[in-house]
């Protein structure tokens, strides 16, 4: 039987750990009202911040199509807990203009180029996990998607446990003391600015250089774009995909029969791989700002305040997907939100997809099976936004 849970622990780690529970008894009463950040933590932020939590997948996939009510820009506690960062905290046009400034490395026909790369590397990663019980997190979810997008930005892989430590700080809002988060944000900003000087003297084939070289109207982008473009890069670039790949696993492994079934027809990759982003949504919820009084299944969100948008939950609504907690391949996942909807559309979505879908292949095509280890996996809980594990301990079977 679910522990009650009250609207304000939305934050907590309990919740944040496991929060489907939180999700059963809270989204009927979606939208509601609730402490999104408490008093304290972040200097400048000295009373609660208050959030309307949206949980439902219609009120979901409607603010998510309404960029002009529910805005990305705005939010209170840029400048105070993180820098600015551009695209997904901007509205068009800026947005559009940004957008379009990246589009070209997340192609289809880009990533697809990438693939033989990106093949080698998971093999030679999964070559060093070594036999045994391996803890999957730390020998490969976490260091392939960061050497991914560490080389498409043109920065070595290698310091992949350093990127990792600087996107873990920043997405740490509530449980990380707000100095030491700042101390590895303003690391990061101060790595990529030498970065960024460095591109200016000699160019590359990577996104720095497309950064640092390019014009918006005729203007090169300020020092503040660029850094938090990169920052933005870096972070999206690994969290969501190392969520993701950890989440599948978990699922595959605690059910064998359904990897025999991928050995057997590798045509259900994808459909796992789908299944599993709306199941475990890596990303649960960001942030939107109203922009007028706007009334949502009844109620009244005023100008102005803070919207939550519960990904995970709405992926979870029993109203869009029947039997939700149920993990099934015979469901209609063309409109799961996993990676949101309308413009702000997760730009590394087909990447996240294909890094998964190299992964499980890599995986099937060497292991005739796999059990979680130990006591099982420890689900992180320093982030309310992603869900996934700090430690997926698992034995593979040749």
């Amino acid at each position: 039987m679910d522990t009650i849970i009250g609207a304000d622990e939305l934050s907590t780690r309990q919740v944040i750990s496991d929060p489907y529970s939180a999700y059963r008894q809270l989204r009927a009463q979606s939208p509601f009202n609730y402490v999104d950040f408490p008093a304290g933590k972040i200097p400048g932020i000295e009373t609660p911040l208050r959030a309307w939590a949206l949980m439902k997948y219609g009120d979901v996939y409607g603010a998510l199509r309404d960029h002009e009510t529910f805005s990305s820009a705005g939010n209170p506690l840029v400048g105070k807990a993180f820098p600015p960062l551009v695209l997904i905290l901007d509205d068009p046009p800026r947005h559009t203009r940004f957008r379009r400034l990246v589009n070209k490395a997340f192609t289809l026909r880009r990533i697809e180029a990438l693939t033989p790369w990106i093949s080698g590397v998971a093999n030679e990663l999964l070559d060093e996990a070594g036999r045994g019980e391996t803890d999957i997190v730390r020998h490969y979810t976490i260091p392939l998607p960061i050497k991914v997008i560490a080389r498409l930005m043109g920065i070595p892989g290698e310091d992949y446990e350093t990127f990792k430590r600087w996107s873990d700080a920043f997405l740490s809002l509530v449980t990380m003391d707000n100095t030491e988060r700042m101390r590895n944000i303003q690391e990061a900003l101060e790595y990529f600015g030498k970065m960024a000087v460095a591109r200016r003297a000699h160019g590359a084939e990577d996104l720095i250089t497309a950064l640092v070289e390019a014009e918006i109207e005729g203007e090169k982008l300020e020092e503040w774009e660029i850094l938090g473009f990169c920052l933005l890069l870096l972070i999206a670039g690994n969290e969501t995909t190392t969520n993701l790949i950890g989440n599948i696993l978990n699922v595959l492994a605690a059910r064998p029969e359904l990897w025999q079934m991928l050995r057997e027809n590798r045509g259900l990759v994808e459909t796992v791989i789908e299944e599993t982003l709306r199941f475990e949504s890596p990303v649960q919820r960001l942030s939107r700002t109203a922009t007028r009084d706007v009334e949502v299944s009844g109620v009244k969100i005023p100008k102005g305040d803070l919207v939550t948008v519960f990904f995970g939950s709405a992926n979870r609504d029993p109203n869009e997907f029947p039997n939700p907690d149920e993990f099934r391949l015979d469901r209609d996942l063309r409109n799961h939100v996993a990676f949101g909807m309308g413009i702000h559309y997760c730009l590394g979505a087909p990447l996240a997809r294909a890094e998964a879908k190299i992964t499980l292949n890599a995986l099937l095509d060497r292991f005739s099976a796999i059990k979680l280890g130990g006591a099982g996996g420890t689900r992180q809980a320093l982030s309310s936004v992603v869900f996934g594990f700090d430690l997926l301990p698992l034995i593979f079977q040749r």
